[in-house]
């Protein structure tokens, strides 16, 4: 059943991706939403022990890249799916508006230093997209400027991927009229105020501004190793099958195994049967 959830979501290489004409609410092969998170929940429980298995080989890392307009669910997939893993061996960044060190340096230079160690999952709440999505859509940088980094994206992800970091680029789509419900439930919810933002409205008059970016993002930085994924995201439910079966396809394509003991088991079983022994007859 994992196959459907997300690879019919996968960006396809060669062609242009029209965000207007892509559907933003999908059910999938659920009967109803209780069958679906059953099935997230089994997804999770098997992510967990693969996870296990990355943190313990100490060998592959893996990088997953989360893009979406405001109110997609960004923070829930993450609290959901993506993040009930071992903190141990996963850490969420968050990329808000660089600092002025940050801006004193290279655009990715605050990113590099938050990919994934060996062994580790990092995630990216937004990310170096960023500087080619609101710095393009703000004019916040000259033309010419945010142009070139698409060609530095695509050579920092190769440079990832060369060091055995898997990379998956997950991108919610959400239709504009269950935006503007969301921003009312925040409305609505007290215990949600602190989200509320007069930017996050304002920015709905950027609709098509941001569309038009994030479709260039997917046409121009989408290769086999970096693969962009347009999840729909009016159904949180949906959402969240569709991402736990992407993270388990690709920790299960990533194959992390346990390393071989360093010890003689035989003889440690040995030592402990006779202590055992020993105890005993005490």
């Amino acid at each position: 059943m994992t196959e459907p959830l997300h690879q019919d979501f996968r960006v396809p290489k060669g062609k242009r991706l029209r965000l207007k004409t892509t559907p933003t609410s999908a059910t999938g092969p659920f009967a109803d939403k209780d069958e679906a998170k059953l099935f997230t929940a089994e997804c999770i429980k098997k992510i967990q022990n693969l996870q296990y298995k990355l943190f313990v080989e100490q060998k592959q890392s893996l990088l997953i890249v989360l893009q979406a307009p405001d109110a997609a669910g960004k923070d829930g997939v993450i609290r959901k799916v993506l993040g009930r893993v071992n903190p141990q061996g996963s850490t969420v960044h968050s990329f808000k508006v660089p600092t002025e060190i940050e801006r004193s340096h290279d655009f990715l230079w605050r990113i590099h230093s938050c990919a994934p160690p060996a062994g580790q999952i990092s995630i990216f709440n937004r990310s170096h997209y960023e500087d080619v999505l609101v710095v393009r859509v703000n004019n916040l940088v000259p033309k010419e400027t945010w142009q070139r980094r698409y060609e530095h994206i695509n050579a920092f992800e190769a440079n990832l991927a060369d060091a055995q970091t898997k990379i998956i680029k997950i991108y919610l789509h959400i239709s504009r009229t269950e935006q503007l419900q969301r921003f009312k439930s925040r409305l609505d919810m007290p215990e949600k105020h602190w989200k509320l933002n007069v930017s996050d409205y304002s920015a709905r008059d950027q609709y098509e501004d941001y569309r038009k970016a994030y479709e260039e993002v997917f046409a121009r930085c989408n290769p086999d190793h970096a693969p962009w994924y347009v999840i729909p995201a009016d159904n949180k439910w949906f959402r969240d099958c569709a991402v736990a079966s992407l993270m388990l396809e690709t920790l299960q394509s990533m194959n992390p195994q346990l390393p071989e003991p360093q010890v003689e088991v035989e003889e440690i079983r040995k030592l402990y049967d006779a202590e055992l022994a020993e105890s005993t007859q005490q």
